[in-house]
């Protein structure tokens, strides 16, 4: 995602099927099948001299075309229920099947598909007494299948949780943790923790409560500006940035939370300023990540990179651009 006054911070159908909504055939599609990316426009406030999200958030489409979502709030609330003028939470699951997002009206987190169909809440407990939206952190798991949700509270004492979408199931992970996203098939959940002796662990969670894979990963790893959990719950790709100075693009290694093993860098076909903001597997083994350019008052033009874990070779796979008049973005998968 980027929101463009801040473009130098960092900010399968049968699996779809098993999301606990009415099954597809009972519907006919109201929409497309899958998405590349959201937006939201851009508004101005002359008296306050800022801007803030306006209007419905919409759809980019493979075909170039857009939809809006009228179902879906612009803004955040806080936590006396007040409305704010920060984006709301909107994520597109990498698949480009699911949406979730925070609904018009109550703020409830739900989640639909993109084709159409009725919406799914989470449940209620999700949320504690007394946190708004605005403390909120939402990823969803490639498919759509599982919600992961953390909680800004400082120091941290909420635990995340993680909601299996089709049964209501709640899953709850350490308060202590940095987390970083689901694994390609959605099994584990990717964290890091800072320990009282100054050093950064990482685990690999596994959701079905049979414990987790730990390791003290070497500064290259953990320095980096975005991370990536393989479907086989062990192996972490690891992206960082580029150095305009010398350069070099950005790079990407593959970790291995059982052995310590660490490879040899790749480099991305980037420019060095150009930054991977998001990375995810696919179920079937391949690795994809988020590139993103574009300043202030320009179009933003983002680029979808498959990488090769074994060679670390990266292609281009895809390429589209959002309109200047953007106040926020997130493309499918981030």
């Amino acid at each position: 995602m980027r929101h463009p006054s801040a473009t130098a911070a960092l900010l399968a159908s049968a699996l779809i099927g098993g999301l606990g909504l009415v099954p597809a055939a009972a519907h006919a599609r109201t929409g497309p099948a899958v998405a590349r990316a959201a937006w939201i426009k851009s508004c101005y406030d002359k008296k306050e001299g800022s801007t803030y999200p306006c209007g419905q958030w919409r759809l980019l489409l493979p075909d170039g075309g857009q939809i809006a979502v009228p179902g879906a709030a612009g803004t955040k609330i806080d936590r006396t229920g007040a409305k704010t003028r920060d984006m709301s939470t909107f994520l597109i699951s990498a698949d480009g099947r699911v949406l979730a997002y925070e609904r018009a009206g109550d703020h409830r987190l739900v989640v639909r598909r993109v084709a159409g169909g009725p919406a799914t809440a989470l449940p209620e407990s999700v949320l504690f007494k007394g946190v708004g939206s605005e403390e909120l952190g939402i990823a969803l798991s490639p498919t759509g299948d599982k919600v992961l949700i953390d909680y800004f509270d400082e120091p941290a004492r909420l635990p995340s949780k993680v909601v299996t979408v089709a049964t209501g199931k709640v899953t709850t992970l350490p308060a202590a943790d940095t987390l970083h996203g689901f694994s390609g098939d959605g099994d584990e959940v990717l964290a890091t923790r800072h320990r009282s002796d100054s050093t950064t662990g990482m685990y690999a969670y596994r959701l079905d409560g049979t414990g987790a894979i730990k390791r003290t990963p070497p500064q290259v790893v953990v320095n980096a500006l975005s991370y990536a959990l393989a479907p086989d719950g062990r192996r972490v790709a690891a992206f960082t940035e580029g150095d305009t100075g010398t350069k070099r693009p950005p790079r990407v290694r593959i970790y291995d939370l059982e052995t310590g093993d660490l490879s040899a860098s790749g480099d991305l076909p980037s420019k060095p300023g150009t930054l991977p903001y998001a990375a995810y597997w696919n179920a079937d083994g391949r690795l994809k990540v988020i590139v993103h350019s574009g300043d202030d008052g320009q179009p933003a033009v983002v680029r979808v990179l498959t990488v090769d874990p074994e060679s670390r070779h990266a292609t281009q796979t895809d390429k589209y651009t959002i309109g200047k008049s953007r106040y926020a973005y997130f493309a499918a998968g981030e």
